[in-house]
């Protein structure tokens, strides 16, 4: 952002290690761009080519060229290609993404100020967010943006660090043995916070000391480590690893340490904390209840603490705090509207990360962002205000509207469709959500203005039944698919039926941005809508009636063939009005539902033959038992005849279409039937055909509702439709906001079914009714307003499904539509 110390490229071989390849003019680099999707700014731009386990950065260098990127960093390929690229500065290093590490670990050598790094298994970002918020209150602060705490998110936060800031607060992750010390290099922390230690990333390390062990040595070079004393096997490794000079400063509530933890308990709604530090008593209100929350929070103290700040800004500071939604999550709004709400915070790096989220949504034509003022110390506003100018602008947004007295004052500074507002209040006493109409909008602003009451005003409301859609467990699904393949096999994604439920239009959003090959659908107007909505990968339709001919040739559809009646229709529509249509004929191996049989294939060649209208986009079939061993020899079967019906064709009529039979469990338990292309279904929901691979992937969807009225039942009373339920002894009940007509199965009732509240199952009692299901809280804590879990990581959708002997595809495609969908990424 503004003041950073810039690096020129031709310091990039002393720092690196490479070899410069070619050179056009020593230029500035202000800008590290590791995305080919995410270019914004150009000038001072380096594009590092990396090369990842799903991507390969060097396949974009060419398009980024001649979008104007004229910096690159690269580890592959042939040298004399490069120097094709007339005007541009590249250099070549054994290792892009080391080299990247290298470059952000000498650009944190500049500076010499405090730098709090922070590891442990769980509440890393949250320490971090709440610090940094503490923090500022005195300091000029740069923290990492939402979760960048890998090996390639390190060097991005820590490129920030500029002149004007006083303190970084970075987080660092790991998942395996020997990825800590890259970290460290990067980041050179010299406040250590060890947060804790859980079961994520077990599978990575040998034992839970070896895992320890990996996450202290962010702490090799750091003054001092805090951390929480009562975890005795950090306590461990933390005693016997420190060096000559290094300091621990630990808090416990049953041993001696630094800060002793007294007393916690309830005060005028809030904890109250007691705690001794320096043989002073110090009282902190926390506006927190869970344990986790408060765990964090004294880690924070700890921090605020060791740097001297007093009792009094530690409270003011803990008090302006709230619980951190770090997810960028895109709801449905009014008038045809999307949201993306990001209202917890507001700084340069986060708008940089939401602008490129709302830029991936081709859903609507129209982008809106909705902006406050940025609250950071001790920055050069004009600076600050032109760099957000400018970013805003290298979108090609819409409209802009900023709220806040710093926007209005350096309004001049934005283009194109802008309007200002001093505050939320005038805004919404102006504009409101009258003004809104098929767009998307982002709405991205500091705690300080309550943007969400905005959010809130823009959401379409329907009830308290919401599905939740994690695209970032969606895209590890759909990358641990990848990682099967050959990087030549392409990727087909049925987004049939609603994709599985989840929402059809986002779900295929997010898969051309993650550039699959092609998308399947179960019929012509499903494909329709994406084209009309910025869909632009081939899609393949699996039910085209003769009816809908036209409509397929006009948005560039690709029918499934599967019949000679349909092929002659097919072929008499094209000659008659003079079209052409590419085709994916289906083969019938042994499925018995549709496809051309043995028999059939002579007479489709002929057809084929002379009907240059029709291309073969390709070959295909379908496995009836991929997912059981007990079925392989018949699916053995099943390869024979499609590998004879497809050689036939491709021989008769000398064509080399693409072929594909396997969906997600054949991808899996068939490697050498890849083919060309293999088709992934429930596998990208997270659904696995086995315990095995069930533990690789992650849950993608979850149906949570609210509790509407909690009421005790004598015992012997009934409750619910035709008097079902029966209190055999005094209960407490809780009605749901969720039915069948949402897609809550009638079959769960009576008993049948459970569901989570607070940490406990909770029966279902009595049937489920249309809008309503009443469930047995009894001995559970829970209050009206409270969020139930129907499915989700608490309670697995296979698990669920055994309860009334069906699979998970059918759960998942009965959710309503009139369920909301909210699709979110950390």
């Amino acid at each position: 952002m503004n003041q950073k110390v810039y690096l020129s490229f031709s310091e990039l071989e002393k720092i690196t290690g490479g070899k410069t390849l070619t050179f056009s003019s020593d230029m500035p680099i202000d800008n590290l761009l590791t995305d080919s999707r995410k270019v914004s700014i150009l000038q001072g731009t380096l594009f590092i080519a990396i090369k990842g386990d799903f991507h390969d950065g060097h396949h974009y260098i060419d398009k980024l060229y001649q979008d104007g990127i004229r910096q690159f960093l690269v580890e592959d390929g042939d040298d004399d290609r490069y120097r094709d690229l007339h005007g541009a500065n590249i250099i070549k290093t054994r290792n892009s993404l080391e080299a990247l590490q290298k470059i952000t670990a000498y650009h944190r050598s500049r500076f010499n100020i405090p730098i709090v790094g922070i590891t442990g298994s769980n509440g890393k970002t949250i320490v971090k967010e709440w610090l940094s918020q503490m923090l500022s209150t005195r300091l000029r602060v740069v923290k990492s943006p939402k979760s960048y705490n890998s090996q390639l998110g390190v060097p991005l936060s820590v490129w920030q660090l500029s002149d004007h800031h006083q303190i970084g607060v970075f987080e660092g992750g790991i998942s395996r043995p020997g990825e800590m010390a890259k970290i460290e290099m990067v980041m050179k922390p010299t406040i250590g916070v060890f947060t804790n230690i859980g079961s994520a990333h077990d599978r990575g390390f040998s034992s839970e000391r070896e895992k320890i062990q990996e996450k202290a040595r962010l702490f090799e070079n750091t003054q001092v480590v805090i951390y929480c004393k009562d975890h005795e096997a950090i306590d461990q490794v933390l005693s016997t690893s420190m060096r000559p000079g290094q300091k621990l400063f630990s808090w416990s509530k049953k041993q001696s340490a630094d800060v002793i933890i007294k007393d916690i308990y309830d005060h005028e709604g809030m904890k109250a904390l007691e705690l001794v530090f320096n043989d002073r008593h110090l009282f902190f209100k926390i506006p927190f209840q869970d344990p986790a929350s408060l765990e964090n929070i004294i880690n924070c103290i700890c921090v605020c603490l060791y740097l001297n700040f007093n009792e009094t800004v530690i409270q003011e500071s803990i008090l302006g705090l709230n619980q951190v939604s770090m997810r960028l999550a895109l709801k449905q709004g009014i008038n045809s509207c999307y949201i993306i709400d990001d209202t917890y915070n507001n700084d340069f790096a986060g708008l940089k990360i939401a602008l490129d989220f709302l830029m991936q949504q081709n859903q609507k034509s129209k982008k809106t962002l909705i902006f406050s003022d940025i609250l950071e110390a001790g920055v050069d506003k004009e600076i600050l205000y032109k760099d957000v100018a400018a970013l805003v602008a290298s979108k090609s947004l819409n409209r802009f509207i900023g709220i806040g007295p710093d926007l209005m004052n350096y309004a001049d500074f934005f283009d194109g469709d802008t309007t200002f507002y001093s505050d939320k209040s005038e805004f919404l006493k102006s504009a409101g959500a009258t003004g809104f109409k098929d767009e998307i909008i982002l709405i991205k602003g500091a705690r300080k203005f309550a943007l969400e009451e905005i959010a809130d005003s823009l959401q379409r409301k329907i009830h308290g039944t919401v599905m939740e859609i994690n695209l970032d467990a969606l895209t590890h699904n759909l990358n641990f698919y990848r990682n099967k393949l050959d990087t030549s096999t392409k990727i087909l994604v049925m987004i049939k039926a609603f994709a599985y439920g989840s929402g059809f239009l986002e779900i295929a959003n997010l898969l051309q941005f993650h550039r699959v090959d092609y998308l399947g659908v179960a019929y012509p107007d499903e494909g329709v809508i994406l084209r009309q909505n910025g869909i632009t990968l081939p899609i393949m339709v699996m039910n085209a009636a003769p009816e809908s001919f036209g409509k397929l040739i006009e948005f560039n559809l690709e029918p499934e063939v599967y019949s000679l009646r349909m092929m002659h229709l097919l072929v008499d529509f094209l000659k008659t009005n003079g079209l052409s249509s590419k085709i994916h004929i289906k083969l019938e191996t042994g499925m018995h539902r549709l496809g051309f049989k043995p028999q059939d294939l002579k007479d489709l060649v002929d057809v084929l033959k002379n009907c240059p209208e029709i291309k073969i986009a390709s070959i295909f079939s379908h496995l009836a038992g991929s997912e059981d061993a007990e079925h392989d020899k018949f699916s053995q079967n099943q390869f024979d005849v499609f590998d004879q019906g497809s050689a036939f064709i491709e021989k008769a009529l000398s064509v080399k279409p693409l072929k594909h039979i396997l969906k997600s469990s054949g991808i899996i338990r068939f490697p050498d039937r890849h083919y060309d292309m293999v088709r992934l279904g429930i596998g990208l929901h997270g659904i696995g055909y086995d315990w095995e691979v069930q533990q690789e992937l992650e849950p993608v969807a979850s149906l949570k509702t609210t509790i509407s009225q909690i009421m005790d039942v004598a015992q012997g009373e009934t409750i619910g439709y035709d008097r079902m339920g029966k209190a055999h002894m005094p209960k407490r009940i809780a009605t749901i906001a969720i039915g069948y007509a949402d897609g809550f199965d009638r079959r769960f009732s009576n008993g049948k079914g459970v569901v989570w509240v607070n940490g406990k199952l909770a029966p279902v009692i009595g049937n489920i009714c249309m809008d309503m299901t009443m469930i047995d809280i009894t001995g559970i804590e829970a209050e009206e307003g409270d969020q139930v879990v129907i499915f989700g990581k608490e309670l697995p959708l296979r698990e669920i499904a055994s309860k009334i002997d069906t699979i998970p595809y059918e759960i998942l495609t009965k959710v309503s539509g009139r369920v909301k969908r909210v699709f979110y990424m950390e």
